[in-house]
This record gives structure tokens, sequence and C-alpha cells, in this order.
């Protein structure tokens, strides 16, 4: 279990949804350390998935989590269970960059950023509305765990050029699948450590490997080392499921001076 060593002032909370959506995107709402607002493409696709961003305008100072925060911070979180044929929503991320407070090394955004969501309709062509809580920690020099709740009625505008526009760059900024010439292979480590070799097109110092740990799994931050022209990440493995998992992966991004990939390693 993951506990903040940072101050906490405690949870800001928010009910956005008492107030009309902007088209085909919810309002914004403030907090201390900037705003979020859910955004839309309005219309869903074939396959009935509305695709969206979880909109998060920091401001100057203020810093988000990746998906896996490390082990002093919140990652982004949403939930539509109050939604209305709406039977799931899956958060993507862009690269993030690695920060180090003093309290301890994690992954994240310094700059506003916008998480892609791609929201599945639980009957394709029926109407549907997304009221999603929303739960992420902002931090400055002290971290501030936002709640709120936004709503979107996705057909009240569903042909909203500007944010579809939006939507569409959220999207491109995503990692591209791995590769042979940009991607990591495991090699041999140990029940405590997690060892993988990085291959990246460019510069080497330009290179970061993150993992998000799942399934009960906790990770330190990687120790990076070169040697033979070789480029190798050691990762502490804090903590672990008593019994290795079974099917899927866990889920890493290499970031370098030619953009970023993505893609699963096997239960170490």
């Amino acid at each position: 279990m993951r506990y903040m060593k940072i101050l906490v002032l405690g949870v800001v909370f928010g009910w956005a949804c008492s107030l009309p959506a902007e088209a085909s995107s919810s309002i914004w709402y403030n907090s201390e350390g900037g705003k979020v607002r859910l955004v839309t493409t309005g219309k869903p696709d074939e396959a009935g998935k509305i695709r969206g961003v979880l909109d998060i305008a920091l401001k100057p100072g203020w810093k988000t989590y990746w998906r896996d925060p490390g082990d002093a911070g919140v990652p982004p979180q949403l939930d539509i269970s109050g939604s209305t044929n709406i039977a799931d929503a899956q958060l993507s991320f862009p690269p993030p960059q690695r920060h180090d407070d003093g309290y301890g090394k994690w992954a994240g955004y310094d700059r506003p950023v916008s998480l892609p969501v791609t929201f599945t309709l639980s009957t394709p062509g029926q109407p549907a509305t997304i009221d999603a809580n929303i739960f992420l920690g902002i931090c400055e020099t002290i971290c501030i765990p936002v709640q709120t709740r936004l709503s979107v009625d996705p057909g009240s505008d569903p042909d909203n050029a500007t944010d579809a526009a939006l939507v569409k760059t959220a999207l491109a900024t995503l990692p591209s699948p791995a590769r042979s010439d940009f991607g990591i292979s495991v090699l041999s480590g140990d029940h405590e450590t997690l060892v993988v070799q990085a291959q990246s097109p460019g510069d080497p110092e330009s290179v970061d490997f993150f993992i998000a740990g799942e399934r009960d799994y906790m990770f330190g931050a990687p120790v990076r080392s070169e040697k033979d022209g070789k480029l190798v990440f050691a990762v502490p493995i804090l903590d672990r499921p008593s019994a290795t998992p079974t099917g899927g992966g866990l889920y890493y991004t290499l970031t370098g001076a030619e953009g970023s990939v993505d893609g699963l390693l096997p239960f170490p």
C-alpha cells in the first residue's frame, strides 16, 4: 500500500455536475493548483466507443502524476459508475518525466496535460451520458488530492470541431508500440530486481524507463548503467504478490530523443 510522504492539505471536493455541460465537454473544475475538465468527440464510433480526454490545466510550478506515481503520490483515477449507457472508461497516458521532490523520485507531468480516455457504450446506438468521479493529485511544494464530479452529454453537441481537435491532438501524444530498435528486453535478475536492456535510436543519455506497478507489484526508481555499448535499467521490486499473476503483464514506457514507445513486460 502506498502512503503519501508529502504534506497533504486535505481532499478538495467539487461538484461540477450541478452546472450544464459546455458542448461535448464538461465545465472546468477549478482547484488551487489548476483546473480539470472532461472533453469528448461527441459521436461514438462504429464500435460503440467515445474518445475523450481528461484535460488537466496546471498552473506554473505545479505537477501531477503518471499512472504509477511511485510510493508518494496519487495516480489519476476515473469512476464512471454513475453514468448512463457507459460500460467502461480506460485512461491512457502520454510519456511522463522523472521528478525528484526531495522525498523521492516519481513519474509525472510539470505542464498542462490531456490524458486520453476511451468510453465504451453498454448498448451502441443508444444515448449515453457521462457522469464521472475524478480523483487526482496535483503538487507544488505540497500535494493536494483533488476530487470532483464531471458530467458530459456527448450527444448535445456531437460535431464540435474544437473538442474533436483537442482529443485528436492528445491521442497523437501517446507512445507508439515498441519495436525491435526502440523497446526493451528482459535480462536475468533476481527476486528483488527487474533488469531490462533498452534499445533506442538517438542519444542514449536521453533515454528513460518507466514501469507501472500493478497486480500488487511495487517498484522503486530505475537505476541506469551503460556497459559495452548496452543501456541497462535495474528496477528494485519493493513489493510483489505472493504468487506470480497469469495473463497480461506490466505496462512500461520507454522515452528517448526520438519519442516514446510502450508495451507489456512479463511479470517478474
